[in-house]
């Protein structure tokens, strides 16, 4: 019953994904196989992470949730393959790449894996700063909350369970996202869905800052012909304009708002920028969390073998406790 209800689903969503519209160049200096050879060195044990074929996960690749000028925004959404649950917690997963590089494709076999766990995922693209400079990809992250709020019946979505997941830049992003949820400062101005909020009720942040402020990401700005990831996304450096580096930090919004968060790290401390002040405050509202530090771990451990099961693992208990669900498909 379910694949013929998706069959339907994809008639009536294949028009908006065969919509002639021009696409904007990427940069590929992130990608999975680039970042292979940088780290195969010191990590001999690493291994790509692909994605996978499975009867327990229907795909729908390239579902258009925005357009916007001579562009179209995509996400790829893959739902459990069973007829008896037609209302799943839903995890919204957003890509690593220094706010420049990078694409949804990352996230792929981990959204299959956690499809298998009975959630629905999606993972999503949004204009990086090589296209249009910040906050143009928050409100392409927040749009794409509110397209899968609008269209829950059609993809099955319980909409009072949605979690936000991102990895390093995209955990940035993810983070801004769940801190802000209850406010309107970040919304697109030109919603297309205005009667939904953007508000999520779990956070799970992958090696990601949460202050933009810290020197980590703040004082890389030593050479004007080389900037850094944080002045390419701002168009201007932190002392230029420390104002729009401080309005992106996820820890300026933490409060008793905040939902149950979850960090992954990895073994390098200066992608743990503001994350003990956010636990803090955190602890100080009782709201639930959790911290993992894998050790000995490259940046982007989540996308390599043998990491990426334990990335999973701590993934899937994490929202199995915060959802109350017991068991996957």
């Amino acid at each position: 019953m379910l694949k013929l209800k998706t069959y339907f689903l994809v008639l009536l969503i294949a028009p908006l994904m065969a919509m002639a519209q021009n696409e904007f160049p990427q940069d590929t200096s992130f990608a999975v196989y680039s970042t292979f050879q940088k780290i195969k060195k010191d990590f001999p044990q690493a291994r790509p992470v692909k994605p996978f074929a499975s009867e327990k996960v229907l795909s729908l690749p390239d579902q258009v949730y925005r357009v916007r000028e001579n562009r179209l925004l995509r996400m790829d959404v893959f739902l459990p393959n069973n007829s008896d649950k037609t209302c799943r917690p839903v995890v919204m997963m957003i890509h690593g790449g220094g706010w420049r590089s990078g694409n949804k494709s990352h996230l792929v076999p981990l959204a299959q894996k956690l499809a298998i766990d009975g959630y629905v995922t999606a993972t999503v693209g949004q204009r990086l700063s090589i296209e249009a400079l910040y906050p143009a990809a928050v409100h392409d992250l927040k749009e794409a909350i509110r397209f899968l709020k609008h269209n829950s019946q059609l993809y099955g979505i319980d909409t009072t369970r949605i979690a936000v997941l991102g990895c390093s830049s995209g955990a940035t992003m993810a983070s801004l996202l769940a801190t802000t949820g209850h406010l309107t400062t970040f919304d697109d101005p030109a919603s297309l869905y205005p009667a939904h909020t953007a508000r999520v009720q779990a956070l799970i942040n992958i090696d990601g800052v949460v202050d933009f402020t810290d020197p980590n990401e703040s004082a890389k700005d030593t050479n004007p012909d080389k900037p850094s990831a944080g002045a390419m996304f701002f168009g201007a450096t932190y002392n230029e304009k420390p104002e729009l580096w401080k309005d992106a930090s996820a820890i300026n919004y933490v409060d008793k708002n905040t939902p149950p968060t979850l960090y992954i790290n990895s073994a390098l401390p200066r992608f743990h920028a503001g994350r003990d002040s956010l636990l803090s405050i955190l602890n100080a509202n009782n709201i639930y969390n959790e911290v993992h530090e894998i050790p000995d771990t490259p940046h982007p451990f989540w996308l390599f073998h043998p990491w990426f099961d334990e990335t999973h693992g701590y993934i899937r208990d994490f929202l199995n406790t915060i959802f109350n669900k017991t068991k996957g498909l």
